[in-house]
């Protein structure tokens, strides 16, 4: 029995890899991305309800003082 074969294989103990790099720049660009998208929609979403309570006080057609009244001075229906 010889042991010569066994002997001549090659045992791989590490394998060359490139260093990993961090793309600071892109980490940032994309952060700034979402941070404007998330400030788009919160715009959008407060001009619209902005609109929406402007244009339902209007409609109710009630003057300013009656708006601002507590109504102290009412008395309730019979």
């Amino acid at each position: 029995m010889t042991l010569l074969p066994v002997l001549a294989v090659e045992t791989v103990t590490w394998i060359k890899v490139d260093r990993p790099t961090f793309d600071l720049v892109g980490v940032v660009l994309s952060s700034l991305g979402l941070a404007g998208i998330c400030a788009g929609v919160a715009f959008t979403l407060g001009l619209a309800l902005g609109i929406t309570f402007i244009v339902r006080a209007r409609r109710a057609s009630l003057s300013f003082s009656d708006r601002m009244s507590l109504h102290l001075l009412r008395t309730p229906p019979h």
